[in-house]
């Protein structure tokens, strides 16, 4: 466990939090919002407060209290006033994932018998038919992009302007609601298919102590500049990002899609963001690519080795050129959700780009670990955050074993199954499911999933995360899927199989060719020549090649078990 390094303010829960920070960030932005191109308009962190107490006096007023509330939609101010509106005085709520298709969303509401629901237009014809059809205990629904009520609609507007009349009156409903901060809030639907998925239980506890434990080791303040992206019912995007944001008064903007992130970070200035591996290592390569074109490249290696005992900030300096590609006043960016390429990670903070990687699970609200301006270590997670204990459990000869966790921020449990609860916390210990290791100092490396790992006959371990960060290094490689396939008269007799995605247009290039065989003939050498720096029994045996994309969840974590059942074998 590291220690803090900066001073935090001290919250017993979300309501606790917004009231403690109103008067010290009042007048600073909460949200820029864009009405169109050049046009935006704001809200003030005093503003956004005032939306959440009318909205919450509103709800309590429709007979909500202690009610279950899902909220779904795109990332907007909307959707975050509807989530602190239900958490800090009226009900539980409950996020659900914007991707989902249509009838996992109909059974999640009837799993978690919510009676009203937040969302984007988008799902209203799904929605209408939820209440038409009777599913679960759904009444009401409450619309962010109408203006006002119709037909049977609430609109999200009108509720808040109807909540200020009601405080106008006296109506402290809301405002005296108090907080148990040991009971659950949070209702969050861990990522997989319907049926498996599970329900992770939080409390305000929970959240609030890993707010505490993040912003006593991350130099954050209100003057940052946050870029939200990654979906906000993940819990990583949640508190690293929406919350940690209300929390230190920064000013939060929305991103306009995948495609648009350098260019919403040129044009926010953004100076804080938390994402997704794939993100950084497409912006990393993508910069590459710039100073290649240029013919720059070379003349920036060269200065990477000159600056190598460079502070960050003296390498911003020498390398402004390259900041200024990603808006110029990048403070800190976390990756989160996947393990990150270390050469990627490295390559960034070479850069003078402050890069760290951070770790987490639903069930742990999320952080664990993190990486920080004072504890660093290329392809590690950083240290167990203040007031979380780690330990690896069954430790193998490498040191590697499971890695479990103890603190304040691990949840009540899985709602409603004890079983699965009783399964994974022993002792008030978390068994994370993780492998990894601990090294002397206390750094954390994750290795990978437990139940993904590959146990060949000699008893070696492979772990399909590690070789995957070396296929995706290939040029023209999007993303790649390791695998075992067994000797099917000898199910002892294990072969390690790679299924690469690559990008035709970049391989076409990288390689002379259009040929599909030459295509597969250069991608198969450039694995040929990965094997030459593995131990024998790590090499990769075959691979198969596609362009369509991998089954993964909405974090872009790979569905392993879903990607299996597509290998067909002629």
């Amino acid at each position: 466990m590291q220690e803090p390094i900066y001073e935090c303010l001290k919250i017993t829960d979300l309501k606790d939090m917004l009231n403690k920070t109103k008067e010290l960030y009042k007048n600073n932005i909460a949200y820029k919002i864009k009405i169109e191109k050049d046009k935006y308009y704001t809200i003030t962190h005093l503003e956004a407060r005032n939306m959440v107490d009318s909205l919450g006096t509103a709800l309590i007023e429709m007979g909500l209290k202690g009610k279950r509330i899902a909220v779904i939609g795109e990332n907007r101010y909307e959707w975050q006033i509807a989530y602190l509106s239900i958490v800090c005085g009226t009900g539980i709520v409950v996020p659900l994932d914007k991707s989902l298709p249509e009838n996992e969303l109909m059974n999640l509401i009837e799993r978690s018998e919510v009676e009203a629901i937040f969302y984007s237009s988008k799902y209203e014809e799904t929605l209408k038919r939820c209440v038409l059809e009777g599913v679960g205990n759904l009444k009401h629904l409450i619309s962010m992009d109408l203006k006002e009520h119709k037909e049977g609609i609430y609109s999200e507007i009108e509720l808040i302007e109807k909540g200020k009349k009601l405080l106008a009156n006296g109506n402290k409903k809301f405002l005296d609601a108090k907080i148990n901060p040991e009971e659950m809030s949070i209702m969050l639907f861990t990522s997989g298919t319907t049926a498996a998925s599970k329900v992770v239980a939080l409390s305000h506890r929970n959240i609030c102590s890993n707010l505490m434990s993040i912003a006593s080791i991350l130099d954050v303040s209100e003057k940052d500049v946050m870029l939200s992206f990654l979906p906000l019912h993940h819990v990583f995007e949640c508190t690293v990002g929406f919350l940690m944001a209300l929390y230190k008064g920064m000013e939060v903007t929305f991103c306009d899609g995948i495609k648009h992130i350098v260019e919403n970070m040129n044009e926010y200035k953004i100076t804080y963001m938390a994402c997704v591996p794939a993100i950084y290592e497409n912006i990393y390569k993508n910069i590459l690519k710039k100073l290649q074109k240029e013919g720059r490249l070379e003349e920036t290696k060269q200065k990477i080795i000159d600056t190598k005992e460079y502070s960050m900030e003296e390498k911003k300096k020498v390398f402004q050129d390259i900041h200024n590609m990603l808006g110029g006043n990048v403070r800190l960016l976390i990756s989160g959700a996947a393990a990150l390429n270390g050469k990627v990670e490295e390559g960034y903070r070479d850069l003078g780009i402050n890069l760290v990687q951070g770790y987490g699970l639903t069930e742990t609200s999320p952080v664990i670990g993190m990486g920080n301006n004072r504890y660093h270590k290329v392809g590690s997670i950083g240290k167990a955050v203040p007031n979380v204990e780690a330990k690896i459990e069954d430790v193998n000869e490498e040191g590697i074993g499971e890695l479990v966790v103890k603190g304040p921020n691990i949840m009540i449990g899985y709602y409603g199954d004890k079983k699965a609860t009783n399964a994974v916390l022993k002792d008030g210990w978390f068994y994370t499911g993780d492998l990894a290791k601990i090294d002397e100092e206390g750094y954390i490396f994750i290795c990978g999933r437990k139940k993904s790992v590959i146990v060949l006959k000699n008893g070696k371990n492979i772990f399909p995360e590690e070789l995957e960060g070396i296929i995706n290094r290939v040029e023209g490689v999007k993303e790649s899927f390791v695998f075992e396939k067994r000797n099917t008269e000898d199910v002892n007799d294990i072969k390690i199989f790679a299924k690469i995605v690559y990008d035709k247009k970049i391989v076409e290039e990288a390689y002379k060719t259009n040929s599909n065989i030459e295509i597969y003939n250069s991608i198969n050498n450039q694995v040929k020549a990965i094997n030459k720096s593995l131990p024998p029994y790590k090499a990769i045996r075959g691979i198969i090649l596609t362009e369509e994309p991998l089954i993964k969840t909405t974090t872009s974590k790979i569905k392993r078990q879903e990607e299996l059942k597509t290998i067909t074998w002629n």
